[in-house]
């Protein structure tokens, strides 16, 4: 059996603590893929910076490590007949079974993902929720999908979530794996060099994010609105906020309706969108 893949930090639970320090141990991603290359690309930027620091644990296993056929076997036909290749059981259970025999003594349950159209819709929310876990495993499914009883035996094992990142179907579940592994690593303490970036991120409060300008202050003809030059900070805030409000109103109005904490200021903010937009619109 093979080691893990080299973008793994290779620091065992206990040095990755004292990396760390405080007595905080870095959070653990294990990925199982039969494609452990295709994950290469959490090497890079503020992922891989982090992994380097020991702040985030990440390993890679390759699924055929856990196969012991000459051809490294992971899939076989459906029962009940139907098109496609199902990944078979046991492979996957020795798989995460290696994941759990690795883990520090008194560790809660590890947090499994399992990608699926099926699964639960991921949003901010759920990344935020993840990223207070310590430990979690991805399950990168191919072919039709993993034999549901390995999901059921895993089920008993791990907190098992099913997650969804949209409402289509992709080849597999790595790419599904490296959307969530970075909108949840992005928010582990540290990672992200300027906090207080997060907080005027898109999403992050239910609105999407203001626009956003950089110098020259003139570009081919268009110029960056005059209120972000006037250095009147509440103003500027102000027109931030209208212009997440307005943004938000027009291509994703179903964020607006879960909203309860608008202020008097926001709906007639609202209202004069409408209002303008009714009258471009006769």
């Amino acid at each position: 059996m093979s080691e893990p893949s080299p973008m793994s930090s290779n620091d065992t639970p206990a040095e990755e603590a004292a990396a760390v320090g405080q007595g905080d141990r870095a959070m653990s991603i294990d990925v199982v893929s039969i494609f452990p290359e295709y994950l290469a690309g959490l090497q890079l930027s503020l992922i891989g910076k982090a992994v380097e620091r020991g702040q985030l644990g990440l390993n890679v296993h390759d699924l055929r490590d856990f196969t012991f056929d000459r051809h490294n076997t992971v899939d076989d036909s459906p029962y009940g007949g139907g098109a496609g290749m199902v990944m078979k059981a046991e492979p996957w259970a020795l798989a995460l079974e290696h994941i759990l025999a690795g883990r520090p003594a008194g560790e809660a349950k590890p947090t499994l993902i399992v990608p699926s159209p099926a699964g639960e819709v991921f949003d901010q929310r759920i990344a935020e929720d993840l990223a207070s876990r310590q430990h979690l495993v991805f399950a990168c499914g191919r072919y039709e999908g993993i034999d549901q009883r390995v999901i059921d035996w895993a089920g008993e094992r791990f907190e098992l979530r099913p997650m969804s990142i949209g409402d289509y179907v992709l080849n597999g579940g790595e790419v599904a794996s490296m959307v969530m592994i970075e909108a949840i690593s992005r928010l582990i303490p540290g990672v992200i060099g300027n906090p207080e970036s997060l907080t005027e991120e898109s999403h992050e409060d239910g609105l999407l994010e203001y626009p956003i300008f950089t110098k020259p202050a003139s570009w081919r003809g268009r110029d960056v609105p005059e209120i972000l030059l006037s250095g009147n900070h509440a103003a500027i805030a102000r027109w931030r906020r209208d212009r997440r409000l307005e943004k938000t109103a027009e291509v994703r109005p179903d964020l607006l309706a879960r909203l309860t904490d608008l202020s008097g200021e926001d709906l007639a903010a609202l209202e004069r969108f409408e209002s303008e937009r009714g009258t471009v619109t006769e």
